[in-house]
């Protein structure tokens, strides 16, 4: 039991009693932390306001048995470009959800954190079509479901790849396929994406082949979560 000190992206959160909430963050030290944040539901609580989900904050909190004690924060951004635009606030949530997925307690995971926090920055800055997907690829990748996308993940050809199965590896040959349809041009910005191109990716305008790496993308996050994102499908209806 002790006092630390973190800096972490508010996740989501949980009322508790009347005026408490249960507070998920994921830090930069300490994977993800959950905890009790006491009279943040009071009419115009500040602290509460500084604990609000996609907030970026600096925290001192109390460890606890089960649950930790939230007893100060601080904001360092608030994102406000991202909250007073739906489309960018539907883009933001969902890449919560995957991080509050993917993250562990008490498992560090830096560059996870400074994935969010990049991604994040830039949705702030300008909605570029590929920001979303691009960050469910490279989270695929840092998870250890690094795509092939130069060959067959079955047979290993280089020849003919038209489809997509992240559940066998990658990209496949006509002869194996199965999933999804890719085109050659989806193969290559995805490539580009994982393979340092990622700069000038974000500034590729809407387009077909943006689409077809965005439905790609989100498909394949939610084949390797093994769950349908809520906050992806939220503008669906």
């Amino acid at each position: 039991m002790g006092l630390y000190r973190e800096q972490g992206v508010v996740l989501r959160t949980i009322k508790l009693g009347e005026s408490d909430r249960i507070v998920s963050i994921v830090t930069a030290g300490r994977g993800k932390i959950r905890g009790v944040a006491k009279g943040v539901r009071k009419t115009k609580s500040r602290f509460g306001a500084r604990l609000e989900p996609l907030s970026h904050v600096s925290l001192l909190v109390y460890e606890g048995r089960d649950l930790d004690t939230i007893s100060q924060a601080e904001s360092i951004d608030h994102f406000r470009a991202i909250r007073e635009d739906l489309d960018r606030m539907a883009s933001a949530m969902t890449m919560l959800e995957v991080v509050d997925q993917v993250a562990q307690p008490d498992e560090a995971n830096p560059r996870l954190y400074q994935m969010l926090v990049s991604a994040l920055r830039a949705l702030a800055e300008r909605p570029a079509p590929l920001l979303m997907p691009a960050f469910f690829w490279k989270l695929l990748s840092l998870e250890g479901a690094h795509p092939l996308l130069a060959e067959c993940a079955v047979c290993g050809s280089t020849a003919d790849l038209v489809a997509f199965d992240l559940s066998l590896g990658g990209v496949l040959c006509r002869d194996c396929r199965s999933g999804r349809p890719i085109t050659p041009e989806a193969i290559a910005l995805v490539r580009r994406v994982l393979e340092g191109g990622l700069a000038g990716a974000l500034n590729e305008p809407a387009s077909p082949v943006t689409a077809e790496v965005d439905a790609l993308a989100a498909w394949s996050i939610e084949q390797h979560l093994e769950r349908r994102l809520r906050s992806l499908h939220v503008l669906d209806h």
